[in-house]
């Protein structure tokens, strides 16, 4: 029944395996990995033939995790997985950006590649065997893809590079002085064609070391994906890139000097609508079949593209007139929001983040159910791409995959400078607001971010800033890398290349080749150039702010931290939490209680901090002998009063400790309800508290001479 064909080998500390034949056999191609006891399935279906009239290419990849693979429910409602999660998400684009340039020029049918995780080991990460699988099946699907691709994980400890790391050493590098890395690197047999990471100020060299090392290591699962496709590859698809050559000569010679005028415009606004309107005189002149061929679009980007790389390769002519290595004019303003708790707005040439930093308390941490467990994160990054910011009307809504990435790229940028949440106990939510755009709006989120946080305080361990590289290979092997690219300049180059770190070194690097050619020798030039371009802007920002304000706005809140006890945090709860509301609701302050007794208090009032202080402190410190406490009688007995003097807790003063004479009864001189001194003598045999009032003056509270009260 089934013609299963099944590859395996050593790979780091597993066992990779690739199977397929025998699920999904509908499909076009199904492969299902196995590294450890992770197991990722990934079915490949494409259409046979393109949409007519379409002009660009329709490939979707999703990534979606099951629940029943690392042995869970889902939590919420329904109990079912609902719409993708970050972690989704972003796989999702991690797998896209290595496979997508692969495909042959001039296909544009519609390809589906559809990832599910079927077992999770909470060791080894899903995404890098997603990715692994998805690779293998488009390999014997028949579809026109020039792979195969592999991907790895990279960590890097007391300057050794680690070979796909585990889930839980990757987890939050922040806590894990030795861990200094999470690098994934994917690209086929020749090229490295995708790069993303978090990293803890690595130098360039030791960046580029990973990237190699990646690369390197992925080899050996390359040849593996290459056996299985010699056993089971279907029959390649027969198509052939359609020859639009005459179509594009009739489309050069009627509109390529209306082309080269449009792009000479430095505008970004006059620019695009001259490169509309040489499009329309170029449409103009052309036959009504010309108009009706489905390659018109490419012909005209290809135009396009022609126009704007020459004159950068040979004439190292940029758009805007910047040469290769200038960054755009840069403008920095902070606090400019009254009731926020930090704001900052970053203007790089046309592009502009307004960022906004919220300082939160623990009730204000994320909670994100992963697969791998549950867990709490005090630092957010969201990031909105309104249309405004380009100009133009369309969707505006939810957050989608852009949005998503963009915003995660940034949050690694910054997350290696943030101080401690002992040091600093508070959430911090950032919010991107991009109000123009044309070029990186993620890397002025990035430098945007960093200023807000200072303004709102917040003790950064230094400044981040971010510039995206930009690159032009020619056919030749003549190659420019341009710094802080334009929207243009991405959209029809080779490379989109985000750097972003401090002066001491990189904290995060995205990186999208979308041809196979990129040498460690234009790898290292890009990231050269990116260094200087990052000083250069962190100088730029240094004009509105160095370091973190050592005042915090007046709307943000105040938090304590105390430490007790564990023994004792059931005490502070008390029963059905009756003890910690009632601090809550005295105090005015909010009261978070962790599991190692670390306690935060909270609130813009300083008053209401210390009077939960003093309310808990109260709970849990003890009494100390020999020592005057001001107490309240709360109930009068034959030989004694029953005094609350600590807290919640009560002492005896025996009738012969009231005062310095006989007393028949407490009564005489004492009632319910009323505050006396005391001190405390110590505790009985049996650890009853016992106190005396005769030696301390009742009206100062101070200690006086007496008489033996033993």
């Amino acid at each position: 029944m089934f013609n299963i064909a099944t590859k395996s080998m050593e790979w780091g500390h597993d066992t990779l395996t690739l199977e397929t034949g025998k699920i999904a056999r509908q499909a076009d191609g199904c492969v299902i990995a196995t590294y450890g006891e992770t197991s990722v399935m990934a079915a490949v279906t494409y259409a046979k033939a393109p949409k007519p009239g379409q002009d660009f290419f329709p490939l979707t990849v999703h990534y979606n995790e099951k629940y029943y693979a690392a042995g869970k429910v889902p939590g919420g409602f329904f109990k079912r997985e609902a719409r993708p999660t970050e972690k989704e998400t972003l796989t999702s684009r991690l797998i896209d950006r290595p496979i997508r340039p692969l495909f042959v020029d001039g296909f544009k049918n519609e390809v589906l590649v559809i990832c599910t995780v079927l077992s999770h080991d909470l060791e080894n990460d899903p995404d890098v065997v997603a990715m692994i699988a998805a690779s293998a099946a488009l390999t014997i699907s028949g579809a026109p893809f020039m792979g195969p691709i592999a991907g790895a994980r990279v960590g890097f400890v007391d300057g050794e590079y680690v070979l796909n790391p585990s889930v839980d050493d990757m987890q939050n590098l922040k806590t894990n002085p030795e861990q200094r890395l999470d690098l994934v690197v994917a690209g086929t047999r020749d090229a490295v064609m995708m790069v993303e990471s978090e990293a803890y100020e690595l130098s360039e060299a030791e960046m580029l070391g990973a990237v190699r090392f990646g690369h390197e290591q992925m080899q050996p699962v390359i040849d593996l994906i290459i056996s299985l496709a010699e056993q089971a590859a279907k029959e390649p698809m027969d198509f052939e890139a359609p020859d639009y050559s005459a179509l594009f000569e009739a489309v050069k010679s009627a509109g390529e000097q209306k082309m080269r005028d449009a792009y000479a415009i430095t505008d970004k606004q006059e620019r695009t609508s001259a490169v509309a309107a040489a499009k329309d005189a170029i449409k103009s002149s052309l036959s009504e079949d010309q108009l009706a061929d489905p390659n018109l679009g490419t012909a005209l980007k290809k135009l396009e593209s022609n126009v704007l790389r020459g004159d950068v390769v040979k004439n190292g002519k940029r758009i805007d007139g910047r040469a290769l290595d200038t960054v755009r004019p840069i403008e920095s303003e902070v606090g400019l929001l009254p009731r926020t708790h930090g704001s900052a707005l970053f203007t790089r040439g046309e592009t502009q983040a307004l960022a906004v930093t919220t300082l939160g308390t623990g009730d204000d941490e994320q909670f994100i159910d992963a697969l791998h467990g549950n867990f709490k994160s005090n630092f957010l990054l969201h990031y909105n791409f309104p249309p405004y910011s380009v100009g133009e009307v369309g969707r505006f809504g939810p957050p989608g995959r852009r949005e998503i990435g963009h915003g995660k790229l940034a949050w690694r940028a910054l997350q290696a400078v943030l101080p401690s949440a002992t040091d600093f106990p508070y959430t911090i939510r950032l919010v991107s607001e991009i109000t123009e755009s044309n070029g990186s709006s993620s890397m002025a989120t990035v430098c945007g971010s960093s200023l807000s946080m200072m303004d709102a305080g917040v003790p950064l361990k230094a400044p981040v800033a971010g510039v995206a590289m930009g690159l032009i290979l020619e056919d030749d092997g003549e190659y420019a890398v341009l710094t802080d690219i334009l929207g243009d300049e991405d959209h029809l180059g080779d490379m989109d290349f985000k750097v972003a770190g401090t002066e001491a070194g990189i904290t995060s690097l995205q990186m999208d080749i979308k041809v196979a050619g990129i040498t460690p020798e234009i790898m290292e030039k890009a990231l050269d150039q990116a260094k200087s371009g990052r000083v250069h802007i962190l100088g730029e920002m240094a004009k509105a702010l160095t370091a973190g304000r050592t005042e915090f706005s007046a709307h943000a809140p105040r938090i304590e931290t105390m430490q007790i006890p564990t023994d004792k945090i059931r005490e502070v709860i008390g029963s059905g939490g009756k003890v910690i509301r009632e601090i809550v609701e005295t105090s005015g302050a909010k009261v978070d209680i962790q599991d190692d007794g670390t306690i935060k208090i909270a609130s813009a009032n300083g008053e209401a901090i210390q009077k939960a202080w003093d309310m808990i402190h109260s709970i849990v410190a003890e009494p100390e002998e020999g020592k005057v406490y001001k107490g309240k009688v709360v109930k009068i007995v034959d030989f004694g009063a029953f005094v609350n003097f600590f807290g919640k807790r009560d002492g005896l003063v025996h009738v012969s400790q009231i005062e310095n004479r006989r007393l028949n009864h407490p009564s005489d001189v004492l009632k319910e309800g009323q505050d006396v001194w005391v001190k405390l003598l110590g505790f009985d045999d049996r650890g009853k508290v016992r106190l005396a009032m005769k030696m301390v003056n009742q009206e100062t509270g101070e200690e006086q001479a007496s008489e033996d009260v033993e």
